[in-house]
């Protein structure tokens, strides 16, 4: 007996979820009594994941880094305004700066007293290449926007499959108990009859291995569930020795709630790498716009306004106004190799765009095989165990009747586990599979729990 997961290309599963950011940021205090146990629906582990998962509160903070970047970007195209003030006492000397002396008289004048206090102003009124500097660095924070999207995307996706994997690990216990209590029931009948002489020994032999290996089929189920909560924990930021109750049961829908064409068309509008990588690439045609203009020339416009004087009390308004026009003539090949640079970062990433276009649509159809298959496979197995079940209550039937030996029974047995099993993985993969479709199309954290309801 083998159990199946579904996998879907370029999305993050549940594994990487844990492995790469799964965590608390800063884990919350357990209830009041420290053991007592925390009844959680899907919807709340999701909402308790985008709160507390590490990968969120980073990328948040990456947002935050990216709007920074912005505003130092934005600032080269703004007034700079300041304030100084300067209090000094100097001795000049004529005959430093050139001036004639008259003879007999010295040329050092002073010790004298200056104060000056003004206002100064600096505007840029004309600079391409800062004002692409500043494009680039707006796109940027879009692409970050989009990004952190994405990483929450990621984080509904990675929650919602660690829940219903818990979940399916619950369903297999109560499978297990189900079969621990029918093969309980065999042995009682096997020793009974055996002590009526109407079953040879052998027949409580086989029964009593059939009952230890249901046994051990539990305890293994039972460690599973366990594991699995602790995942679910860690991925949601609950404290690792919190007890967990998964109140929702496993969606039972089967199809998707839109059509491939339309999934399509919502992808190619809604999935949030497109979007960053988009703002990417319209942050590097700005960046090599920048380094282009570079080479042209600038036109900054600059004022001061004050009071200088002995004392400030007796201090004379002056003021400067200037322009400054400036105009590289030779920048050692600097220009041409940002320009360089920027060609090649602009290449890489239309290139990676163009992939990533080609790769949304292969996520949407390839998660629309994995939904058909695994739909198709839940009808199979559901009817497997109705058969399954049937065959082992003729099989029980007839060993009470003394037909036939319980060697029937435990392969009766078999088949129920072997159904059931396959029945709780395929619809394991049915839900994964609509999680992925969600996923592929990018409406995850909005519209999760609807694919996973679907229709019958």
């Amino acid at each position: 007996m083998t159990r199946t997961t579904t996998t879907f290309a370029g999305l993050v599963s549940a594994a990487a979820l844990i492995a790469g950011f799964a965590g608390a940021a800063t884990a919350p205090p357990l209830p009041a009594g420290g053991a007592q146990v925390v009844h959680l629906t899907l919807a709340e582990a999701i909402a308790r994941g985008l709160e507390y998962n590490l990968g969120v509160v980073a990328g948040e903070q990456r947002v935050r880094e990216a709007e920074g970047a912005r505003r130092v970007a934005r600032a080269a195209l703004l007034p700079q305004l300041s304030f100084g003030a300067l209090q000094a006492r100097e001795e000049i000397s004529y005959e430093a700066y050139g001036l004639p002396v008259a003879p007999g008289t010295s040329p050092i004048v002073g010790p004298f007293d200056v104060s000056d206090a003004r206002v100064y102003l600096a505007q840029p009124l004309l600079d391409l290449s800062a004002a692409g500097s500043a494009r680039a660095a707006a796109r940027r924070r879009t692409a970050a926007q989009s990004t952190f999207a994405d990483t929450r995307e990621a984080v509904v996706y990675g929650v919602a499959e660690l829940y219903l994997r818990a979940v399916t690990a619950g369903s297999r216990i109560a499978a297990a108990q189900a079969q621990l209590r029918t093969a309980q029931a065999l042995y009682d009948r096997a020793a009974d009859m055996k002590k009526a002489g109407t079953a040879p020994g052998i027949e409580v032999l086989r029964a009593q291995v059939e009952l230890a290996d249901e046994r051990q089929r539990l305890i293994a189920d039972e460690n599973d569930l366990g594991k699995e909560k602790l995942a679910l924990a860690r991925a949601i930021g609950l404290r690792l020795g919190q007890p967990l109750e998964l109140t929702d049961a496993m969606p039972q829908g089967t199809h998707p709630p839109l059509s491939q064409a339309d999934a399509l068309a919502r992808a190619f509008a809604e999935r949030h790498d497109l979007k960053a990588l988009t703002s990417e690439v319209a942050a590097a045609e700005a960046d090599r716009a920048a380094a282009r203009d570079q080479a042209l020339p600038s036109l900054w416009a600059g004022a001061d306004l004050g009071r200088i004087g002995p004392t400030l009390a007796s201090a004379k308004s002056t003021f400067t106004l200037t322009a400054t026009l400036r105009l590289p003539l030779f920048e050692g090949g600097r220009i041409k190799g940002e320009l360089i640079q920027a060609d090649a970062r602009l290449a890489e990433l239309r290139a990676r765009l163009a992939d990533l276009r080609q790769q949304v649509e292969y996520d949407v159809r390839a998660a629309f095989l994995d939904l058909h298959a695994a739909a198709d496979r839940v009808r199979v197995n559901r009817d497997a165990v109705e058969l399954a079940n049937e065959q082992l209550a003729q099989a029980q039937d007839r060993f009470s009747a003394g037909v036939s030996d319980n060697l029937e029974v435990v392969q009766a047995q078999g088949a129920v586990a072997t159904a059931n099993e396959n029945y709780l993985s395929s619809l394991y993969a049915c839900n994964v599979a609509k999680l992925a479709l969600a996923r592929a199309i990018g409406v995850a954290e909005e519209r999760a729990g609807e694919f996973l309801e679907g229709s019958q």
